[in-house]
């Protein structure tokens, strides 16, 4: 039997993965995590995982899914928004787009009050 579509492809980026799409990407891994390698039981919790994330420019499509256990999976997605800001941050210092600093309003010793311009 052959599949009409070589690939499941999201219309956007808050489209869900349907289940079909998910147990198709949970055998193409051979039933193991994507990020520890231990294999998922009937017991365990695990989510479909973008290898890519899609904030970092990876696509909703079935090629960049991968099962992750929930434990992992967490901490996949904290490392993969630590990427994006520093790529933000990099990118924005590489145009010459800084952030302005709040300045602090302050008092001397006198009890004058000063601010900052």
């Amino acid at each position: 039997m052959s599949r009409s579509v070589d690939e499941w492809i999201g219309a956007t980026d808050d489209t869900p993965v349907p289940p079909r799409v998910q147990v198709r990407g949970f055998d193409a891994h051979g039933v193991r995590c994507a990020v520890s390698g231990r294999k998922i039981t009937a017991a365990d919790r695990w989510e479909c995982d973008h290898r890519t994330a899609l904030a970092n420019g990876g696509a909703n499509r079935e090629s960049n899914l991968q099962p992750v256990l929930v434990e992992h999976h967490r901490e996949k997605t904290r490392s993969d928004l630590k990427k994006k800001s520093k790529i933000a941050r990099v990118r924005k210092k590489n145009l010459g787009i800084q952030q302005t600093k709040k300045k602090i309003p302050y008092r001397r010793f006198d009890g004058t009050p000063v601010f900052p311009k």
